[in-house]
């Protein structure tokens, strides 16, 4: 019995650094993203729909990629 417990808050924890993970590399990425569009020499600063939805698309692409690479690695 308290090896199933114990598994199972080995799993929830697991579950939490990697949902935690996630989160914040979705912001990170967001936000890099929009530094670029707001202050890239040469792009216009001016950030607008598509420089929004693009820094979303980021930020959901380094959500993934940090919590495959959390689940990979332990």
């Amino acid at each position: 019995m308290m090896e199933q417990q114990d598994t199972s808050t080995a799993r929830c924890a697991r579950q939490v650094r990697v949902r935690r993970a996630g989160i914040a590399a979705f912001l990170v990425g967001t936000c890099g993203a929009l530094v670029f569009f707001a202050f890239f020499p040469g792009l216009p600063h001016v950030i607008d729909w598509g420089a929004i939805l693009v820094s979303l698309g980021v930020g959901i692409l380094s959500r993934w990629g940090v919590q495959v690479w959390v689940k990979g690695r332990g």
